[in-house]
């Protein structure tokens, strides 16, 4: 290995300057006689590689050498490579190989016009890396297309669900006989399609899941109100088919992200009734640690123990699944698992085959006095008549919304002054045609913002009056962006409940925001 390249004996100066040009290229250089017998080694050959040769040594020998040293790692096995060498000696060949300092050198060897023959030695690491990188950034955009499309697939499979009640809720309201039926009908409707309002803003962070991006927001929440939204989503498709559900009450608080936790168990109770044919679905809950197991139990056909795993797979589908006419995607209990996975929530699953599955999800325990009240809790209409008389400032732009919200306002005995701009709030104030006790204002009006509207207000009223704002547009950077402004913040289209609940709040109750950090 100390062999250096031989010092010229011919007087050409020009044959000298070639090898000195040669000593200093990067590339590896081996040149072989007609005779097979290596007559030239440049020291780019020492900087790149390790293999045994030296000046004068048959190929052969060197095919040998280089067979058994432990420096790269041959694509056969040593004898075989070595016959192939020794046979290809003189003929075109280019291969890669990996050597034991991690580099990737390629070799390639070309015949020369006298018979013999150049072998040049070429370190292809980082070019083998940046194509490596290249496929994987190929991969990931085919993988974010399909992402993409798994996502408008599985919006159109999840929205049938509500929908599908919403339109047998609207066939009972026509042919409801008494008003108190009908009152009933019309609440179930209109929790169907807060459901699809909730669904849409889940199938969004399905999308924001597939791309890295989905951030859980924790609250703390009773489970009644949880269980009595997938009672009346589902009530109506287990009626159809002869099924009993029944969803045992808990008061238990639980701690977890909400619309995440209503994706699994809506996903876990809409294939519990696709999967039975005969007899019911039971949803409850038991305590398990510091928290609850909330189990969806069925009478339904059951699953393979080989299918057991395999059923949170992507596309996979139970071989019974495929005689059904009313195929899934596959893709729900996949997105449950990595919901879950994203949650810290363990999932389970127990089946007999013939006998029924039970599908579970481990979430732990909420304290009740940090429950997001003012996303869950209804007020009763005693407490709405506490805003009779209360003077509040309507700012919204969209002329049909803004009269709409006055007249809702209106219902609940509230002295309502609507504006549609800055100007106009600002000058109902300064006038003293009102002085609020509360703002609601939108926060995409055309030239300012909600908040720099309630900041001019409680500017000419010299009070930190409180406020409301209410936005369309639910990126987190403008949610977190009301929020860190310290006002409490509902996403249109407005659930009448939940603001009635955050005004009251805000005017009688305030230190209940401090705490639930609303």
């Amino acid at each position: 290995m100390d062999d250096k390249p031989p010092v010229p004996t011919t007087k050409d100066a020009g044959l000298e300057t070639i090898w000195a040009g040669l000593d200093v290229i990067d590339n590896g250089i081996l040149i072989w006689s007609p005779d097979r017998e290596l007559v030239y080694i440049n020291e780019g050959f020492y900087r790149s590689c390790n293999l045994p040769v030296a000046l004068g040594m048959r190929y052969e020998e060197y095919a040998a050498a280089a067979a058994r040293s432990p420096e790269w790692v041959l694509s056969c096995a040593p004898e075989q490579w070595k016959s192939e060498i020794v046979r290809d000696f003189g003929s075109i060949r280019d291969d890669n190989y990996q050597f034991a300092a991690g580099n990737i050198i390629h070799i390639a060897q070309r015949p020369t016009s006298m018979g013999g023959m150049t072998v040049t030695f070429t370190d292809v690491t980082a070019i083998k890396h940046n194509e490596q990188e290249l496929r994987e950034a190929k991969e990931k955009a085919e993988a974010t297309d399909e992402a993409k499309s798994r996502f408008l697939r599985a919006a159109n499979h999840d929205l049938r669900q509500p929908l599908a009640s919403l339109k047998i809720l609207i066939y009972n309201c026509l042919h409801a006989e008494d008003e108190e039926q009908r009152v009933e009908i019309l609440h179930a409707m209109g929790v169907a399609t807060s459901i699809m309002e909730d669904l849409l803003g889940a199938l969004l962070q399905i999308g924001q899941l597939d791309a890295g991006r989905i951030q859980p927001r924790i609250t703390s929440f009773q489970l009644s109100d949880l269980f009595e939204r997938l009672d009346i989503q589902f009530r109506h498709q287990a009626q159809e088919k002869g099924l009993s559900l029944k969803f045992v009450p808990s008061s238990r608080t639980v701690s977890t992200d909400r619309a995440l936790l209503e994706r699994i168990l809506s996903n876990f109770v809409a294939n519990a009734i696709r999967f039975t044919e005969v007899g019911g679905i039971v949803v409850g809950c038991r305590r398990e640690g510091r928290g609850l197991r909330i189990e969806v139990v069925d009478t339904g056909r059951g699953i393979k123990p080989e299918d057991t795993q395999r059923v949170f797979d992507e596309f996979y589908r139970v071989a019974d699944d495929k005689r059904s006419q009313k195929r899934g995607l596959g893709l729900g209990l996949n997105i449950v698992k990595r919901l879950a996975e994203l949650l810290e929530h363990p999932i389970q699953l127990r089946s007999q085959p013939g006998k029924g599955s039970a599908f579970s999800v481990w979430i732990p325990l909420g304290n009740i006095w940090h429950s997001d009240v003012a996303a869950t809790t209804d007020i009763s209409e005693a407490v709405a008549g506490e805003f009779a008389g209360i003077p509040v400032l309507l700012v919204e732009d969209d002329e049909i919304l803004r009269e709409s919200m006055a007249q809702l306002l209106r219902r609940w005995g509230i002295d309502v002054h609507a504006a549609a701009d800055e100007a106009g709030a600002s000058r109902l104030v300064s006038e003293g045609a009102i002085s609020p006790e509360l703002i609601i204002a939108d926060y995409n009006l055309q030239t300012r913002t909600g908040l720099d509207v309630i900041n001019a207000i409680r500017s000419l009223t010299g009070d930190d009056t409180p406020a409301i704002v209410v936005t369309a547009d639910a990126e987190p950077k403008v949610i977190s962006g009301i929020c860190d402004a310290g006002v409490p913040v509902l996403i249109k289209p407005v659930s009448p409940p939940r603001l009635r609940v955050l005004m009251h709040n805000l005017l009688f109750e305030p230190e209940l925001l401090n705490q639930t950090g609303a």
